[in-house]
């Protein structure tokens, strides 16, 4: 069972996200949070497989909950909701430590499919991405903590950074290209070094912004 906390100051969002999610049979809503304060003192107590998080909220944003739990390093894997015009704040909220975002009129497959993914270790960056958010990578200044100029990429490195990007987890990039999980790991530890990044979803904006996916 995959445990989800909604953190959203808007009650009927929360109440349409989680009548979605009681639909399917793996997923339970554990936890609501309506502010920001609330789920930063929540969500370390309650450890979440999943949190699903607005950004424009009252007192304390998205965005600065994201900072704060990242932080401390008690960041569970987190799905950003945003509207079509938040798309500066889903690149910070990217680079703060979320593993992708839905809009809020998603449907229930997207929003169920999304949750399973992010609770398997993977992301949900690039088959989201819009052309507008894609662009604004490109404006914004660089905050990555990386080289100046990273080392190359091996060609099986690059490959698998394009799953990553489509947001596949280690075992279905192993399934996929037939190695051990093991080895696909040990893959991504090296991309993760070489593009000076601490996770995959850091990973997956750099090589973005480089022009490698």
């Amino acid at each position: 069972m995959i445990s989800v906390c909604l953190v959203d100051d808007q009650n009927l969002v929360r109440q349409g996200v989680r009548s979605l999610l009681d639909l399917a049979e793996d997923i339970r809503v554990v936890a609501e949070c309506a502010d920001g304060a609330q789920a930063v003192a929540d969500i370390p107590r309650i450890k979440p497989d999943v949190v699903l998080l607005d950004l424009r909220m009252p007192n304390m944003s998205g965005l600065e909950v994201l900072q704060a739990l990242s932080a401390r390093g008690e960041l569970p894997p987190t799905i950003i909701l945003t509207t079509f015009d938040d798309d500066q704040l889903v690149l910070q909220g990217l680079k703060a430590g979320a593993r992708g975002y839905l809009l809020k009129d998603v449907s229930l497959e997207q929003l169920v499919e999304a949750v399973r993914t992010v609770a398997a270790g993977g992301s949900l960056v690039a088959p989201m991405v819009t052309q507008r958010l894609l662009a604004g990578v490109g404006r914004m200044q660089n905050q990555f903590t990386s080289l100046e100029q990273p080392d190359p990429l091996t060609e099986r490195e690059t490959e698998i950074l394009r799953l990553l990007s489509g947001g596949y987890s280690n075992k279905e990039i192993a399934n996929s290209l037939k190695v051990a999980e093991g080895t696909v790991k040990n893959h991504v530890s090296n991309i993760l070094s070489k593009l000076g990044v601490r996770d995959r979803t850091r990973a997956v904006l750099k090589a973005l912004e480089l022009g490698i996916v």
